[in-house]
C-alpha cells in the first residue's frame, strides 16, 4: 500500500479498458486522451475541472468525459473518493451508431437512468474480463444512451464525412505507430487534402491523427510498464525519442507520470 493509500486496479484487458481507483486530495493533473472516459463515483466527492467549469460528482453520478477534452481530478473533501471508469474508443461507439458522428454530452455529469444502467452493466465487476457478447450488448446500450443524451441529437450532420479515408488512416496508424508518420504520407495514401482528412478523422474518432498516434504509443508504454519494463526501455520500444519525451506525453495524456502510474498499480 502506498503512503497516501491511493491505488488503482486495472481490469483484465478486452476491447475497453476498465479501472477502479481511490484517491485522496490531488489525483490527476490536467490531461486529455483520445477515448471516452465514462464512469460512476462509488463514494466520496469526485471533483474535476472540465469545459471551463468545476464539477463535483456524488455517489451514483455518471461522469462523461469526451475525447480530447482537458480535465483533471481531485477529492472534493478530506475523505477522498472512489470510482470505477471505463475508457472506450470512439471507433467502438461509432460502429454501434453505424458510422454517425460522435454524440456529445457537454455537461460532464448526468444521473440519466438509462446511461446509469448501461455504464453499471459494463462496470459490474472488474475482477474478470467481459464475455464477448456481454461486451457487445453493453457497448450497444452505452452508445444508444449517449446518443439519447447528446446535445447534438436531432441535428443533421452539416458535412459529408469520408469515413473510408478516415478508417484507412486509423488502420495505418494502428500498424505503424512505433515509427515516424507524416501528414504528407497520409495525404498521399488517401488522396485527401490534409484539412479534410484531419476534420473527418476528428469527427469520427474524437481526436487528430497525431494525437491518435501518440496515444497508441502510450497504450504500449502502459502495457510495458505494467509488465515491469524500465522507463528508458519503454520509451524506446514504444517509439518515443527518450524517457523525458515519454514522461511529458504520458502526463499530458493521463495526468500522472509513468513512475506514479507504476506506484498506483502496486498500491492496493
Amino acid at each position: 500500500m502506498t503512503l497516501d493509500n491511493d491505488w488503482c486496479v486495472v481490469a483484465p484487458t478486452t476491447r475497453i479498458e476498465r479501472i477502479e481507483a481511490r484517491f485522496h486530495g490531488h489525483a490527476y493533473s490536467m490531461h486529455r486522451h483520445d477515448t471516452f472516459a465514462i464512469g460512476i463515483t462509488l463514494s466520496g466527492v469526485q471533483s474535476f475541472h472540465y469545459r471551463r467549469g468545476h464539477r463535483s460528482s456524488l455517489p451514483g453520478t455518471v461522469i462523461v468525459i469526451h475525447p480530447d477534452e482537458p480535465h483533471d481530478g481531485h477529492a472534493g473533501n478530506d475523505s477522498g473518493f472512489q470510482y470505477r471508469m471505463l475508457y472506450v474508443s470512439p471507433a467502438l461507439i461509432q460502429t454501434m451508431l453505424n458510422g454517425e458522428a460522435l454524440p456529445y454530452v457537454s455537461g460532464g455529469l448526468t444521473r440519466d437512468a438509462n446511461l446509469q444502467r448501461a455504464v453499471s452493466a459494463l462496470l459490474c465487476s472488474i475482477d474478470a474480463p467481459l464475455d464477448t457478447l456481454e461486451e457487445d450488448n453493453g457497448l450497444a446500450d452505452l452508445a444508444s444512451a449517449l446518443q439519447a443524451n447528446s446535445d447534438a441529437r436531432g441535428q443533421r450532420q452539416r458535412t459529408t464525412l469520408d469515413a473510408r479515408a478516415a478508417h484507412r488512416v486509423r488502420d495505418y496508424l494502428d500498424l505503424h505507430y512505433r515509427h515516424p508518420v507524416s501528414l504528407d504520407e497520409l495525404e498521399r495514401m488517401t488522396d485527401q487534402p490534409r484539412w479534410t482528412l484531419t476534420r473527418d478523422f476528428r469527427a469520427l474518432f474524437g481526436t487528430s491523427p497525431y494525437r491518435y498516434l501518440t496515444l497508441r504509443r502510450l497504450d504500449l508504454a502502459r502495457q510495458l510498464i505494467t509488465n515491469g519494463a524500465t522507463l528508458s526501455d519503454t520509451a524506446l520500444t514504444a517509439g518515443f525519442s527518450d524517457q523525458s519525451h515519454l514522461t511529458r506525453a504520458f502526463k499530458q495524456a493521463f495526468g500522472v507520470t509513468p513512475a506514479r502510474w507504476r506506484s498506483l498499480l502496486s498500491g492496493r
